[in-house]
């Protein structure tokens, strides 16, 4: 094989993923940092010099020869050494060292569900491009637990953009092994490499420089985050900053919202009062719990919320129906087209109050953002358990389907 000729520039931060025994890597930066394109150019040359099965994944990747090959192929063709290596839809195979890297998506196409990755035997390497999009740790759990051949140092690489510090990604690997961010080196098993646009200037565009500089100066809380990879005490785009910690108030009515769990997610209530004189509503979460059967959300339905309303998810009308026979007061939720969007902007429109002891409740609101940043259409599906449950309830109350008095009876 004739010498590689290289035409990439990589910050030396980047060699520990080569000479890293670690079996974490954590990767992040900002903006023009390169992280991506770095951690990919290195994977390319492992895959000269060592034989592995390499898994590649994204949450959802649906059309990798598209998206991402592309990408790959690039940095093969400025190492100079794309002859030695076969492309397919789905996968690149080393000829030279038969280092095979997959490409899949962590959630199927059509759903929440997590795809089938036990297929793909004998991984020792994988890499987690967009890391923050994972808000699921026991999906990455599984992930990690996969990783465990023999004879290599097993290793699995998270990319990523910080973003808030309620992610678990940022508990796990900064707050509990004492790791400040910004940090590079090793701790407690994990190797950690942070770059940001000044590490790779002679990469960038003078104008992309000149932009990021210009925001320093204009928006430098944004700077922080967008450009220099900070992490965030909140989201973005949050839904939701219509909110402050407060005590429930006691002397309203009262109706409760639920929202029901599927495999890993978790079953809620809410307890909800709406004082719209004072154009207040007050949120208490009650109940946060995965993989519960109906027999238990009914005990906890009964603890909770006694014989009040509870308004749940129409989703699971048989679950509904089993619980109503079981004895708990409870409705499906009015939905259809623009139900989210409607029961968000009552929500806005009045002060929220929450009360201090929803520590779920409060994460969520604090992550809970607009998909699209600028025109405010439709929100993230995530981080929104408990805040679905609380406009089930608020929308059925302000939509005045079935008039207060009703609304708020109790069974007898």
């Amino acid at each position: 094989m004739k010498k590689p000729t290289s035409k990439l520039f990589i910050n030396h931060k980047y060699q520990s993923l080569l000479t890293s025994s670690c079996r974490y890597t954590v990767t992040t930066g900002g903006r023009g940092s390169a992280k991506s394109f770095s951690v990919t150019s290195l994977v390319c040359m492992m895959m000269l010099v060592e034989t592995r099965n390499i898994l590649f994944l994204r949450k959802t990747l649906t059309s990798a020869h598209i998206s991402i090959i592309p990408e790959f192929v690039q940095k093969l063709e400025l190492l100079g050494v794309s002859q030695y290596f076969e492309v397919t839809k789905t996968e690149i195979t080393c000829t030279l060292t038969g280092s095979v890297i997959y490409f899949r998506g962590i959630q199927t196409s059509s759903s929440d569900n997590t795809a089938n990755l036990k297929s793909i035997a004998g991984v020792s390497l994988v890499i987690i491009d967009e890391a923050e999009e994972l808000t699921d740790e026991t999906t990455f759990d599984r992930i990690d637990l996969s990783v465990r051949q023999l004879g290599v140092v097993n290793k699995v690489i998270l990319i990523l953009n910080p973003t808030t510090r309620e992610h678990w990604i940022y508990r796990r690997f900064f707050i509990e092994n004492g790791v400040n961010e910004g940090f590079n080196g090793e701790k407690e098993n994990v190797n950690y490499i942070h770059t940001t646009y000044l590490d790779n200037k002679k990469n960038l565009d003078p104008s992309f420089i000149q932009s990021a500089e210009l925001m320093k100066e204009k928006n430098p809380t944004k700077y922080q985050h967008t450009i220099l990879g900070g992490w965030l005490a909140k989201a973005e785009g949050v839904v939701f900053s219509n909110w402050q910690l407060g005590e429930f108030d006691e002397s309203l009515s009262v109706i409760y919202g639920q929202d029901f769990g599927f495999s890993i997610d978790p079953t809620t209530l809410v307890k909800v009062a709406i004082d719209r004189k004072l154009m207040k509503i007050y949120l208490k979460e009650l109940l946060y719990k995965p993989n519960l059967s109906t027999s238990q959300i009914h005990e906890y339905n009964s603890h909770f919320a006694g014989k009040e309303l509870i308004i749940a998810d129409n989703a699971e009308p048989r679950l509904i129906s089993e619980l109503q026979r079981l004895g708990c007061n409870i409705t499906p939720a009015i939905k259809g087209a623009g139900s989210i969007t409607a029961g968000i902007s009552m929500m806005l429109d009045y002060e929220l109050i929450v009360d201090p002891s929803s520590t779920n409740l409060i994460k969520e609101l604090n992550n809970y953002s607009w998909l699209n940043k600028e025109n405010k259409s439709t929100p993230i599906d995530a981080f929104n358990h408990l805040l679905d449950s609380a406009r089930y309830a608020i929308y059925y109350s302000l939509k005045g389907v079935s008039g207060t008095a009703k609304r708020f009876k109790s069974l007898k």
